[in-house]
């Protein structure tokens, strides 16, 4: 089924994964548009509801936790303007080594409406070895195996210890065990992103997930409005994959 097609035949629902001008370090903004902004292009595509969800305040472009109050009153502005838009305040935190696994601690979680995660290039995570690893294909095999060990116990962790509503780009910056996260997202209840602006999860990947008893969302990661509701793509890559668009939360046909 070609792109056209599948817009013909399924509808995006909700997404939950987009970015702000709240993603930033110092002067230099990560997400390029105001919470208004993705409200507007939500509305646009038809969408039931959207999620704000920045980066943790770990991430080199993660939210000011100071600023939650104002991204509320931007949120209440944006509704006031939509009203037929649901629009949720989540995070996408940081999976790192902290006693809970993630960059948000459990006494910030009543502060989101809900909590994504995912692994990112930060502090506390072997940031640098994850990077090269990734990055050149010439990285000894016996690191990356380690690192696919470290960072597995790593998301494991951070399933189990939180209640987290979606893995996001689960493989993407770092090597996992595909199943272990898999069963891990199984037994958790977890979402498993299929994600419009990066690489993986991939068809490989996604053949893996498939085989457990998990459900898809599909994101757009949206760092400019223009892309907030992206998923004609990703649908066509989970069906690629033998993926019933059934299974995946935010897909509806038309």
């Amino acid at each position: 089924m070609n792109i056209e097609d599948i817009k013909k035949k399924y509808r995006l629902k909700f997404d939950h994964h987009t970015h702000t001008i709240h993603s930033k370090v110092g002067p230099y903004y990560h997400g390029k548009g105001n919470i208004i902004d993705n409200a507007r292009a939500a509305a646009k595509r038809g969408l039931d509801s959207l999620a704000i969800t920045d980066h943790g305040p770990f991430d080199f472009y993660g939210i000011d936790m100071q600023k939650l109050p104002q991204m509320r009153r931007d949120i209440s502005l944006a509704l006031a303007s939509f009203p037929k838009l649901k629009i949720y305040l989540g995070v996408e935190a940081d999976i790192v080594d902290t006693p809970n696994g993630l960059d948000i601690s459990p006494e910030d979680f009543d502060k989101f409406d809900f909590v994504n995660a995912g692994y990112h290039y930060v502090p506390k995570c072997h940031m640098i070895h994850n990077f090269l690893a990734f990055h050149l294909p010439h990285w000894p095999g016996i690191l990356q195996e380690r690192l696919r060990r470290q960072n597995t116990a790593r998301i494991v962790k951070a399933l189990k210890s939180n209640d987290i509503q979606t893995l996001t780009h689960p493989g993407d910056k770092a090597f996992i065990d595909e199943h272990a996260v898999a069963k891990a997202c199984e037994e958790t209840d977890t979402l498993v992103e299929i994600n419009a602006r990066h690489k993986h999860p991939n068809v490989d990947d996604l053949k893996i997930y498939k085989q457990y008893d998990v459900k898809f969302v599909i994101s757009s990661d949206a760092h400019r409005p223009k892309f907030v509701g992206r998923y004609a793509e990703s649908l066509a890559l989970a069906m690629e994959a033998g993926i019933d668009p059934e299974r995946i939360v935010n897909i509806q046909k038309r």
